[in-house]
């Protein structure tokens, strides 16, 4: 892969982490796997909402999921992204 082609993947996975409701989602991940009804309740986000970010999410490889009977749980791919999200807190809250 070039430099230009890792350069504009890396502007879609940051693209991808622009929303604040999948950042938000993401944060809740950290407590580990969780269905889109306790996304929704946790979040207070909408069936519908929910599931677009999650497949947004997903379409990027950043969460994935897992049928559990009648339910399907999202977990974080790759655990790093919630180091990610914690340098990014760390440069906010230091300005």
């Amino acid at each position: 892969m070039t430099s230009s082609q890792i350069a504009a993947v890396k502007a879609g996975f940051f693209r991808v982490l622009g929303h604040p409701a999948r950042v938000r989602i993401l944060e809740v991940l950290r407590d580990g796997d969780k269905t889109v009804g306790e996304l929704q309740s946790l979040l207070e986000l909408d069936s519908s909402s929910t599931s677009q970010h999650l497949a947004v999410l997903k379409q990027q490889g950043i969460v994935v999921s897992a049928k559990q009977g009648t339910h399907v749980s999202y977990s974080a791919r790759d655990p790093r992204v919630f180091q990610l999200l914690e340098v990014a807190r760390t440069i906010i809250v230091s300005h």
